[in-house]
């Protein structure tokens, strides 16, 4: 064993019973949590405009602080951007974390010394629990690539602005940089299919053991790589031994990815986002997630079909239920302040506190009053992708109201196959029974000849990712969503079609 797989075992025993100290006591975790950024946000702006002074636990937080979305955030982000100090947070912060999707456009998010220290921290403890968990060290001496942004970053009245994956960039520990791909200089390409081509050259003939990426960028990556070389990933790299993704939901990709590869590789999810890392996977008996309880956030929950009401309750950590949806709003160490985070979870387990990403408070589909989210239309598409064999590289799922006279609507799925089922029409079948047995008001409306069976319309191969690059998405982490209310996203998607 070398030094450093030796380090990285010890180091990682170390930091499973640092874990284990705040598991075991999550309630408390969560109350130091809360009174350690509360009395750093007391001497803000925001702390002094909500009364911070005043507040003496939760209670009186939560009355005195709203849940609030980007939009509501912004004018303390413009007043930092103007030279404000004390803002959101002693100080100014390191960073703005730049991403996209909101109804304003490109989002600022705040980033201070005390939050990336907490997102390098949680990054590095999910590999070392798996080292843990698993005692596989042997990769540690191998090459890692993290297909991610350029690392090149702006700079707004001294405060530097760039996509999460770049700045991050900047955190790679020491001892990693020798093993690290991609070069600094091909990080730094920004068009996205001439920097995984590099990437291609770069790694080929590298001793890979970890790749980290978005699944269906790095699938992109798998795909070049095979259509050089003509051989599997695993015979291309063969001691590839792990695969950290996050952002999407890995099990629609998994059997196209041991397809490209040849074998099963290990893998672990991570739950991290510009506002903080969440969650990552700490066992592989189910999917749920370990709540990061210490790490300088503060969590709240909303029960999804009462989010929208006018006071909907905010519970806290020690009031959660299990498979209950629930919206989840954040105070953190960068100066997020009862945050709606935008993001959907359940809870798999209260002892430890574990989660699934579920989907997005906002992206839905209840054109029918169905209400249903992304969990299941990706657990749907699982079940089929189980029974057929078949393999999916990307999908979308959208309402379709405007049908000819006397036909019922239907739920329309856009679906790009990588290897097409025998029979499309079992396929979709499979698809339509397993939404119905996990919404109860899908089935309703089927039955009662409200909605017809779903549809499915194939797009081409690489129509997705054509797409996404029509609209200056491709690559990064640029993801498709899953599934929309309206018939934007279909009705582009129709010129990719079969």
């Amino acid at each position: 064993m070398s030094l450093k797989a030796l380090g990285a075992r010890l180091l990682a025993r170390w930091v499973h019973q640092k874990t284990r100290q705040w598991v075991e006591n999550p309630v408390e975790a969560q109350r130091r949590t809360f009174d350690q950024i509360i009395a750093k946000g007391r001497g803000t702006g925001f702390g002094a405009e909500h009364g911070f002074s005043a507040i003496k636990g939760y209670s009186d937080f939560s009355s005195r602080v709203p849940v609030r979305d980007y939009e509501s955030l912004n004018p303390y982000v413009e007043r930092i951007f103007n030279g404000e100090d004390d803002v959101l947070w002693p100080g100014k912060p390191l960073y703005f974390a730049k991403t996209s999707g909101t109804t304003s456009g490109a989002k600022y998010i705040p980033i201070t010394r005390e939050s990336i220290k907490e997102q390098v921290k949680a990054s590095r403890n999910a590999i070392l629990n798996y080292i843990h968990k698993t005692g596989n060290v042997r990769f540690v001496d191998g090459k890692m690539i993290f297909l991610q942004g350029s690392p090149i970053l702006d700079e707004k009245n001294g405060i530097k602005v760039g996509r999460l994956s770049g700045i991050s960039a900047h955190y790679v520990p020491g001892y990693l940089q020798k093993n690290r791909l991609p070069s600094w200089e091909t990080n730094c390409i920004e068009d996205w299919e001439t920097k995984v081509d590099r990437v291609v050259e770069e790694t080929i003939s590298e001793d890979m053991t970890v790749i980290a990426g978005i699944p269906s960028w790095v699938q992109m990556y798998f795909e070049k790589l095979k259509e050089i070389e003509k051989k599997p990933i695993s015979i291309i790299f063969p001691n590839l031994q792990l695969f950290i993704y996050g952002g999407v939901n890995y099990e629609p990709y998994r059997s196209k990815f041991e397809s490209l590869i040849g074998r099963k590789v290990d893998s672990i999810e991570l739950f991290p986002a510009s506002e903080g890392f969440f969650a990552y996977q700490d066992q592989w008996e189910d999917r749920g997630l370990l709540l990061l309880l210490e790490a300088g956030i503060f969590y709240e929950f909303i029960p999804a079909d009462t989010f929208f009401e006018e006071s909907p309750r905010r519970l806290t950590i020690g009031e959660v239920e299990l498979g209950v949806n629930y919206a989840m709003v954040i105070s953190t160490n960068a100066g997020l302040w009862g945050y709606n985070l935008g993001d959907t979870v359940q809870f798999t387990s209260l002892k430890p506190y574990r989660v699934i990403v579920t989907g997005r408070i906002k992206h839905f589909i209840s054109a029918f009053g169905e209400h249903v989210i992304a969990k299941e239309v990706e657990y749907a598409m699982e079940e089929a992708i189980r029974q057929s064999g078949a393999r999916v590289n990307e999908f979308t799922v959208a309402p379709q109201i405007q049908t000819r006279e006397g036909e019922l609507p239907y739920h329309e799925w856009f679906v790009e196959f990588e290897k097409a089922p025998d029979n499309m029409a079992e396929f979709t079948a499979v698809l339509d029974r397993s939404l119905q047995d996990q919404n109860s008001y899908y089935f309703d409306l089927i039955e009662g000849k409200i909605l017809q069976r779903l549809r499915l319309t194939q797009i081409q191969k690489g129509g997705f990712q054509k797409y996404m690059k029509s609209i200056g998405k491709l690559g990064g982490q640029n993801k498709v969503k899953r599934l929309s209310n309206d018939r934007d996203l279909a009705e582009a998607l129709y010129a990719y079609a079969l």
